[in-house]
């Protein structure tokens, strides 16, 4: 029942809301987000186990799918887009489901979130295998879109795991592991698209950027894989290389074109000396990471 969920319930601290100036608004808005932090740092246990998973999915050539309805689903599609230019993965490695498909991202569809098969029909759509992961988003916890979803991926073999902002959610019976971010009541109440949808987002972005570190995405703390689909993520890709190799600009341009602009290829050309294939080869033999590569 909603009354029992912790993000349904209303909050003390704002039962006179209509009161007060904006600035007292502003100011209870930031004090109960500065909450959210805290309280994920109690499920680091569990979002790392999901990333094992994720990392797994991605060595045998699965993929990670997010599922949710409404705010929940629009913040899986958003990470999942994210990851294409930051990491140069395929649009398939990393996909969003919403309840209600893509026009559900901007217009309601009703009923939707509530239809237990669409979320396994959504997942039988794109072929679903043993090698994928499938993370369920529902801030409420009881979504029967995402349910449905998790159900299915259990009964494929997938590894599942679900996100919510509620203690003994219902999803987190259908998943394998369960992160369950207890942010409490909202300022306005039942508006879980507040902190309920802060910690939700931090607890994607930790999952898709701990995950692609876990295959070489990364070297240092640089985006090294990142794809220059833009003139700022052209100029970012030299200043990457600039970064990783201490060599000016104009070296860094020169390397980055020869390398065919693959920053990755053309930071392990410059330290170790090599041409375009040497440098091609030894990426491939490391996995793709940096660090084993040099």
């Amino acid at each position: 029942m909603l009354e029992n969920l912790s993000t349904e319930k209303r909050s003390n601290k704002t039962m006179h809301l209509d009161k007060m100036s904006t600035k007292e608004i502003l100011q209870i808005m930031n004090k109960e987000d500065s909450t959210v932090p805290a309280v994920i740092a109690k499920e680091i246990e569990s979002i790392d186990q999901v990333i094992q998973n994720v990392i797994h999915s991605f060595k045998r050539g699965g993929r990670l799918i997010y599922i949710g309805a409404g705010t929940s689903g629009r913040l899986g599609i958003l990470d999942a887009v994210e990851c294409v230019p930051t990491f140069g993965v395929s649009t398939e490695m990393v996909q969003g489901f919403i309840a209600g498909g893509m026009k559900a991202f901007t217009v309601a569809v009703e009923g939707a979130e509530d239809d237990v098969e669409l979320g396994r029909k959504d997942l039988q759509s794109i072929s679903l295998t043993e090698k994928d992961t499938v993370i369920g988003i529902a801030a409420s916890g009881r979504t029967p879109y995402v349910i449905g979803a998790l159900q299915y991926a259990g009964e494929v073999g997938a590894k599942t795991a679900a996100v919510s902002c509620n203690k003994d959610a219902a999803i987190s019976k259908y998943a394998d592991i369960a992160i369950e971010v207890e942010t409490g009541p909202e300022v306005l109440t039942g508006s879980t698209r507040l902190k309920a949808g802060t910690a939700q987002k931090l607890v994607l972005n930790m999952i898709s950027t701990a995950s692609m570190i876990g295959i070489g995405k990364i070297y240092e703390n640089l985006m090294v894989d990142v794809q220059a689909t833009n003139q700022k993520l052209a100029e970012r890709a030299k200043r990457i290389i600039m970064d990783a190799t201490q060599v000016d600009y104009a070296m860094a341009e020169e390397y980055y074109e020869n390398a065919q602009y693959q920053v990755k290829t053309a930071i392990v050309m410059i330290l170790l000396k090599c041409s375009y294939n040497e440098a091609v080869k030894k990426l491939d033999s490391a996995d793709g990471f940096i660090r084993k590569a040099i």
